[in-house]
């Protein structure tokens, strides 16, 4: 499964590559201009973007969706012969048909190939999510049905039930979902929610998001909602996902990455260059200390990974279990001025350089702290859904730095669930504005 997020990215890859070869041999005299070359790839890329093109659901065939494939192509063909225009290249209609045509025909067997390929991998093994189901109803063989399809992916264990008529992998009474799901890594639950009470319900929801399980409700729905549910079709059945984010869909995982690498990049250059040896050299006066320090902490699915900051502090047995508090007299004196300008945080941009963290997102913490608030705090494991960001929605808000009291990592949650569940490009410039601002003038939790 760990190769799985390539996928898409090799498949624009594979695409791009198609079309610049075709269009190379077929059509040398328009093609071997560099704006010619530009405008082909930045306008494939771009329209798949704003479709949403490279996001393919794990029930999907060669023949799902295929609506959305000649959608694409024809708005690329329109683009195509637009750039015609401006350039007034001197081409034959008639040829220029038969080439796209023929590139068609090459992208519609990739399409074949690349499902083809994917469903031997699936056959293997590979790309696979463990998956139960909690509740019997009547839509319960018509999602088993779909779980049963060796291409899809799926491992159905079974399903968990009050009361049942069939003892076809029938696991248990409900309430023996939860440790089995714990101790079978199980990846998805979907649930009859026709066949549990709203106590049931709200049991079994809280269980998923401290978790970090996905949760699908198979309607009735029993006025449960979240702000960012979604609907899926499984055959002729909805199932609700309680947890669908802005941030799944593929504009903003790759517009966002492609944000995070140039941004983490223009800091590393243009600030980081200078910053690092000067720093070091007036860290030198104060401390024979690293000038870098780095910390476990937990990123995307609650991945453990190497936080990178300007050292602040000196050397001592607590940092890594005890945060920053006011007048904290480990703290040094050139530390004091990074933490109340941020400065510190900025070798983060090497974490999201490395793709471990993004420039805005909710701000990662120590294992520690981690593992005592996923037990403390209701739905903090959510939060675990999107990568870790350098600031993010809580911070702009107030709620950084030292936790005095149970409501501050309370309410940081649930701006950190606010921002996965309503993700903007916009509210990402919007954070970055605040930071920069607060950064400026000053914070008071800057300590």
């Amino acid at each position: 499964m760990k190769w799985s997020r390539f996928i898409m990215p090799i498949s624009l890859v594979a695409h791009l590559a198609t079309i610049n070869f075709t269009l190379y041999l077929l059509t040398p005299h328009t093609y071997l201009n560099l704006w010619a070359i530009l405008w082909y790839n930045l306008s494939w890329f771009f329209i798949s973007l704003g479709l949403n093109f490279y996001s393919v659901e794990r029930k999907e065939r060669f023949r799902t969706s295929f609506h959305k494939f000649f959608q694409h192509y024809f708005i690329f063909a329109m683009a195509y012969f637009t750039f015609f225009a401006f350039m007034r290249f001197d081409f034959s209609i008639r040829y220029q048909l038969f080439v796209l045509c023929f590139l068609l025909f090459l992208l519609i067997f990739y399409r074949w190939f690349f499902f083809s390929l994917r469903k031997l991998y699936r056959l293997e093994g590979g790309n696979y999510v463990n998956v139960v189901v909690v509740g019997e109803d009547r839509n319960i063989k018509v999602i088993q049905k779909i779980f049963e399809e060796p291409d899809f992916g799926y491992r159905y264990k079974g399903f968990f039930g009050n009361s049942t008529s069939s003892k076809t992998k029938y696991l248990g009474k409900v309430e023996a979902c939860y440790d089995y799901i714990l101790e079978n890594s199980i990846d998805e639950i979907y649930c009859m929610v026709s066949q549990l009470s709203s106590c049931e319900l709200n049991q079994l929801i809280d269980f998923a998001d401290n978790n970090l399980k996905r949760l699908m409700l198979v309607p009735d729905n029993k006025e449960i909602f979240t702000r960012a549910m979604g609907v899926e079709l499984f055959g002729t059945v909805p199932v609700l996902n309680l947890r669908k984010s802005p941030l799944e869909k593929n504009y903003a995982k790759y517009g966002k990455r492609v944000f995070d690498v140039i941004f983490s990049l223009f800091v590393l250059v243009f600030i980081l260059s200078w910053l690092v040896p000067l720093l070091f050299i007036i860290t030198r006066t104060e401390s024979r200390d690293p000038l870098f320090f780095r910390q476990l902490r937990h990123g995307f699915n609650k991945k453990p990974f190497y936080c990178y900051k300007f050292r602040s502090m000196v050397n001592n047995s607590l940092a890594h279990t005890r945060i920053c508090t006011v007048n904290d007299s480990r703290v040094t004196r050139i530390g004091k001025i990074l933490r109340r300008t941020s400065i510190d945080e900025l070798p983060q941009f090497i974490n999201v350089l490395l793709g471990q963290m993004s420039v805005v997102g909710p701000r990662p913490h120590m294992e520690t702290h981690t593992y005592e608030y996923e037990r403390s705090v209701n739905k903090y494991l959510v939060r675990h859904f999107a990568k870790p960001g350098i600031t993010g929605l809580a911070q702009i808000k107030g709620y950084r730095g030292e936790i005095v009291k149970p409501s501050d990592i309370i309410n940081r949650t649930r701006f950190d669930i606010f921002y996965l569940e309503k993700w903007t490009p916009l509210l990402d410039l919007k954070i970055i504005y605040y930071t920069m601002y607060n950064a400026v003038k000053g914070d008071e939790k800057a300590f």
